[in-house]
């Protein structure tokens, strides 16, 4: 597994070890972690903090040209919310870990010119299968199904 998937993937499992959903993310510019988070919803109370949104604001504020020349590697597929954060701050390539448990708006990263690649990473989907299993209606609560 990439370095910087792997920190994801510690990303995805420390959220879990805190009571939160096992989704992890990591922003990386020329070689280099800038900004790093897991999905924080149910530690944070938060409404908006999924895992590319928590890295993204641990990275701070940077250049346009930082972002624009960055990789976002994510355990799963963003959402729309977070594809929308991709688009808007022009992060030009997104790493995936898996969407077989979740596929996000790949389609509309592609459209918009995002370099999308999907690793279909055996720790990833095992990581978020076991937690739907054991936790259906927070899942359901984080990806807006009632």
């Amino acid at each position: 597994m990439d370095t910087f998937m792997q920190t994801a993937l510690e990303e995805a499992r420390k959220s879990l070890a805190e009571g939160g959903i096992p989704i992890g993310a990591a922003i990386v510019h020329r070689g280099r972690i800038i900004g790093r988070g897991h999905n924080r919803r149910v530690q944070q109370g938060s409404a908006i903090l999924h895992a590319e949104m928590d890295a993204l604001e641990n990275a701070g504020r940077q250049p346009a040209s930082v972002y624009r020349e960055s990789v976002l590697y994510t355990t799963l597929s963003p959402c729309a919310m977070c594809s929308g954060a991709i688009l808007l701050y022009g992060i030009g390539r997104v790493v995936i870990g898996e969407h077989r448990t979740f596929q996000g708006e790949e389609e509309l990263l592609r459209a918009r010119g995002v370099a999308v690649e999907v690793l279909q990473d055996r720790d990833c989907i095992q990581l978020m299968r076991a937690f739907i299993t054991a936790r259906p209606q927070l899942w359901n609560e984080d990806i807006g199904r009632a």
